[in-house]
């Protein structure tokens, strides 16, 4: 999700609620901690030099019961963070902490935030020599018009 898309959002909710991918929500009593622009400039593995941006949200469980963030608050803090450190329109990744720091993409359910899982992929399979996948199919599916008796498939 981009950062439009949220600020598009977060006008019509009456809470800001996170939720990961195995249906735990984040605590209500969060802290937005962060946001920030990420810029990684990196090379792959085939040599391609690469420049990625997101923008990062951050979210910390503070133990502060009494706090709960609501949505014009979220959305004046993002507006300050384009404000003051020009944030761009980039795809938004969020941190929270587990047993580690995880990164999640986000996506939008119509009530909840989602953290979705991020996997890591090689950016240059082609390079690496890493075969491609062979796709699989059941013989049971296939079209069984094509090899009937006198239908010349033979």
């Amino acid at each position: 999700m981009k950062l439009s898309k949220i600020k598009e959002i977060l006008p019509t909710l009456d809470n800001v609620e996170f939720q990961l991918e195995n249906g735990t929500f984040v605590p209500e009593h969060f802290h937005v901690t962060e946001i920030g622009q990420i810029t990684k400039h990196f090379i792959d593995c085939g040599g391609v030099i690469r420049t990625e941006k997101a923008v990062n949200f951050q979210l910390w469980d503070a133990n502060d019961y009494n706090h709960r963030l609501k949505p014009t608050k979220l959305l004046n803090i993002i507006k300050l963070s384009e404000e003051k450190l020009g944030i761009e329109d980039a795809e938004i990744e969020v941190e929270y902490q587990s047993e580690t720091i995880g990164k999640f993409d986000l996506d939008f359910d119509g009530k909840h935030f989602i953290l979705k899982n991020k996997q890591t992929a090689c950016l240059a399979s082609d390079a690496c020599g890493i075969p491609a996948e062979k796709q699989k199919v059941k013989l049971s599916e296939l079209n069984s018009t094509c090899c009937t008796p006198n239908s010349g498939c033979c």
